[in-house]
């Protein structure tokens, strides 16, 4: 499944587009509060109870597929995380060691298909890094490895935390702390961070393994100054994987290459309608290495038709914000602005969105112009209300988002 496939099933049967959506379990907070004095993410009893019992049973017959048995590359976020991320919360919803031993079961069941590869790095090559294919060589995908290991991190750190939970699976946590370590020392030993005038962000390396020889391909000789600058969506992914390094490990690194990125995303957002609202591009050159050698960019500049790109912004964006980086409450507010006043269609019941530009659908997508961006349902009640009216917690997208939300009020 590719990423706008994934996109597009998301999209069907919920407003929100969440597949690995961050609480913010990282530092107490007090609860952002809805109107009336209710918690923002309060949910009635017997709605809650339902919602369990039919994710449940949605993700339990999904995980029959056993993508973790097969998949590589890219294909590793967009295909394993969902499950991974839909255990980890499963586990912090329910406080049942059942979700533990999925997640286990999902990621020992991958890390048995890693191949240890010419710098001695372990990998999982498919196509050419970056979600497309290549006829020279394969390669790993940073984006598919930070998306699989965000959870695995974030739940080993809670398995450390948690008595019970550390007795039994201990040793199997720290085992994996120490493989995403490792695994962000390969793409740093790759060359694959740049910083820029404004930040810093991760490429796509232009090279791989060579389907001949097992040996790095030619590309290799120029890794510092080739690659192609992942979008936004992507580098957001990483940044949240980023911050869940560093609350694990408490290592600088972590959170300095993540307030980097962010920082970046910031200085490329733009404020529109005398600043009421935000609007950015899927994507935007960084560096000499997003240039073709007539001058002209290797990707097109401007606003993506598909909404489901910019929700996994705003995630990233909330979780920076969670974590005190670079944005601020002005601009959380901002985000809520856009998505709840001008996105919006002012309907609870069956709520669409339309594009953060306000342009015309593209046939597509012309189910997800715009999407509830769900991370921001803790901050403003409205948002909140459209999610839980329209949500299906049985979805392909509420494997993660469902217990993500029930989650929120036990955090």
């Amino acid at each position: 499944m590719k990423r706008r496939s994934f996109l597009k099933r998301v999209a069907i049967g919920t407003t929100t587009i969440a597949a690995s959506l961050s609480p913010n379990i990282f530092r107490a907070a007090e609860e952002p509060r809805a109107t009336g004095g209710r918690p923002a993410t309060a949910l009635d009893a017997a709605v809650r109870k339902d919602w369990l019992v039919r994710w449940e049973k949605n993700i339990v017959s999904d995980s029959r597929n056993r993508y973790c048995d097969k998949e590589m590359g890219e294909e590793l976020g967009w295909q394993v995380s969902p499950f991974l991320n839909g255990f980890y919360y499963g586990y912090l919803a329910t406080q049942d060691p059942k979700w533990v031993e999925a997640l286990i079961d999902w990621m020992d069941s991958c890390l048995k298909r890693g191949v240890k590869e010419p710098d001695g790095f372990t990998g999982w090559p498919k196509g050419d890094g970056g979600g497309g294919e290549s006829r020279e060589y394969s390669a790993d995908s940073l984006l598919g490895e930070a998306m699989m290991l965000r959870p695995v991190v974030l739940m080993a750190e809670t398995i450390r935390t948690t008595p019970a939970l550390a007795a039994r699976w201990g040793d199997k946590a720290q085992s994996y702390v120490k493989l995403a370590e490792e695994v962000f020392q390969k793409w740093d030993s790759r060359d694959c961070w740049r910083e820029v005038e404004e930040g810093g962000l991760w490429v796509v390396p232009a090279y791989g393994i060579d389907r001949q020889t097992g040996k790095w391909s030619a590309g290799y000789g120029e890794r510092k100054t080739t690659g192609f600058s992942n979008p936004a969506n992507k580098e957001n992914f990483i940044g949240c994987w980023m911050l869940a390094l560093h609350h694990a490990t408490k290592k600088p690194v972590y959170r300095e290459r993540a307030a980097k990125w962010f920082q970046l995303m910031k200085s490329r957002m733009r404020s529109r309608q005398d600043g009421k609202y935000f609007v950015w591009n899927y994507w935007d050159p960084a560096g000499p290495w997003d240039y073709k050698a007539d001058g002209s960019p290797k990707h097109w500049v401007g606003v993506h038709p598909n909404g489901g790109y910019y929700g996994i912004d705003v995630e990233g964006i909330v979780a920076a914000f969670e974590h005190g980086l670079v944005f601020t409450r002005e601009d959380v507010d901002r985000l809520i602005a856009t998505n709840r006043d001008f996105m919006w269609n002012q309907q609870v019941a069956g709520a669409k969105f339309q594009r953060i530009d306000g342009g015309e659908p593209d046939p597509r997508w012309k189910n997800s112009p715009g999407v509830l961006w769900a991370a921001l349902v803790r901050y403003d009640a409205t948002l909140r209300e459209i999610f839980v009216a329209n949500h299906n917690p049985a979805s392909w997208g509420g494997l993660a988002a469902t217990p993500w939300f029930l989650s929120l009020s036990k955090s």
